[in-house]
């Protein structure tokens, strides 16, 4: 091997230019360490990217200059922080609502599912379980929530600049539906939409949530990218029904929430059996279960199956959610069940979230700094 100085070598690795900047990993104090020996050269290189892409291009780049001097062995030891785990906003930090913990999103690749429902009764049973909650009714073409509720006609009060959510059955609530008249229909386009969904969450004046529900229009549009890119979504959930139909739009929903890097909470297959007010026992007229090969497919649970049952329409109809009014129904017990599951995965997705930034430094190199050698 060439006879070569760490200065000589230094002096090559100011070529190699840091990927996407104009400085050198010498120029921005990456280099930490160089040791030579008989038959090898290793450089130690510590930077701010864990990037697969960006690693590869510097051994590359740093191996081409190091042969131009002759060295034949030449390795690159790079140390990076650990990759951090994608969720909606994780790499921007970008939360237009940070006094609200944790952010579900309740989904689904079609209408008519019971999507609005399964929001109502889970908030519901979060609150019940001691839970400070908010239900945020985005589906804006379709907004169902305060006929739920039982707070249909109920405007809500203006505090300076912001707009006071409304209170029911111990949950704070908005919904277009309670900005507008009654059958009054709304004619937009995704932009407005996409506005809509941010002063949701800017302009009303949340308190300190434990956890926002938000039940999404159906489908994978604007309004979804526009909350996944304005809030860390903590947990994305997906309803459907046992129809094969209804589970190839959900497959949908699912792949929609990988795409955003949501972590995915499971899936609430709703219609699942049919419990008769006779004699009580479920009958499977619908499908059952159905879900649960999509769920492995995803890499996901099925949450619950939330059965047919007569209580749950009349509840929906009269403003009172049978998690709330009906406790003690089969129905309240499989959504009570639900919201435990659902708050464990979000505890679990916020716990990891902490262990990984506490390992990553920015991923923006700092200042020009001297090369330190030991």
């Amino acid at each position: 091997m060439a006879n070569v100085s760490k200065e000589q070598i230094l002096e090559a690795l100011k070529n190699v230019i840091y990927p996407g900047f104009t400085k050198s990993i010498v120029d921005f104090g990456f280099v930490k360490d160089i040791a030579i020996s008989d038959d090898e050269v290793r450089v130690f290189v510590d930077i701010t990217s864990s990037a697969e892409e960006v690693k590869k291009q510097i051994i590359q780049d740093a191996e081409t200059e190091l042969k131009k001097l002759g060295i034949k062995n030449a390795y690159i030891d790079i140390s990076a922080p650990k990759a951090p785990i994608e969720r909606s906003n994780y790499m921007t930090g970008k939360n237009i609502a940070p006094q609200i913990k944790n952010f579900l999103m309740v989904s689904s690749g079609k209408g008519g599912v019971g999507k609005s429902t399964t929001s109502v009764n889970l908030a519901v049973a979060l609150a019940m379980q001691g839970k400070k909650v908010g239900l945020l009714d985005a589906d804006i073409y379709g907004p169902n929530v305060p006929r739920m509720l039982g707070i249909e006609g109920v405007r809500p009060e203006v505090a300076g600049n912001k707009v006071l959510p409304i209170k029911a059955l111990g949950i704070e609530v908005m919904s277009m539906g309670s900005l507008m008249e009654e059958g009054q229909s709304v004619i937009w386009r995704g932009s407005m939409v996409m506005k809509a969904i941010e002063q949701f969450l800017r302009d009303i004046l949340w308190s300190d949530l434990d956890v926002l529900v938000i039940d999404m229009p159906p489908g994978t549009g604007d309004a979804q990218l526009t909350l996944a890119q304005s809030v860390p979504v903590t947990a994305g959930l997906t309803v459907t029904t046992p129809q094969k139909v209804s589970l190839d739009d959900s497959k949908r929903s699912l792949d929609m929430f990988k795409k955003l890097h949501i972590p995915i909470a499971g899936i609430i297959e709703n219609m699942s059996g049919f419990i008769c007010p006779g004699d009580g026992k479920e009958y499977d007229i619908f499908g059952m279960g159905t879900s649960e090969p999509v769920a492995k497919e995803y890499g996901t649970q099925l949450i619950a199956r939330i059965p047919i049952e007569p209580a749950i329409r009349e509840g929906g109809d009269s403003g009172k959610p049978v998690t709330y009014y009906q406790p003690e129904s089969e129905t309240a017990k499989r959504f009570q069940e639900a919201a435990s599951k659902l708050w464990d995965f979000m505890q679990k997705v916020q716990e990891e979230g902490k262990a990984d930034n506490s390992a990553i430094q920015p991923t923006t190199p700092p200042g020009v700094s001297a090369c330190s050698m030991r």
